[in-house]
């Protein structure tokens, strides 16, 4: 991986981990403060009460996430 290279990682029944140099943006266009974090884990279970940020909670929850990316039905 260079080091400009972005690497998102979709992690079993967990987070997206991402790696590498990129900007996070909140919904009003708010760029969050990344310092420090070349690598972080953004929260998709919903339960995290650090969001966008994962806290762990995927797992006291329970959260089960189909991880496999899906293939097109009609590629011929």
């Amino acid at each position: 991986m260079s080091e400009n290279e972005v690497k998102i990682t979709v992690r079993p029944n967990g987070p997206y981990r991402v790696e590498g140099p990129c900007k996070l943006l909140d919904a009003d266009g708010k760029e969050w403060d990344l310092t420090g974090k070349p690598v972080f884990s953004l929260c998709r279970c919903g339960g995290s009460t650090n969001k966008p940020f994962c806290d762990g909670t995927h797992s006291k929850i329970g959260f089960q996430a189909a991880e496999a990316a899906v293939a097109k039905a009609d590629a011929q």
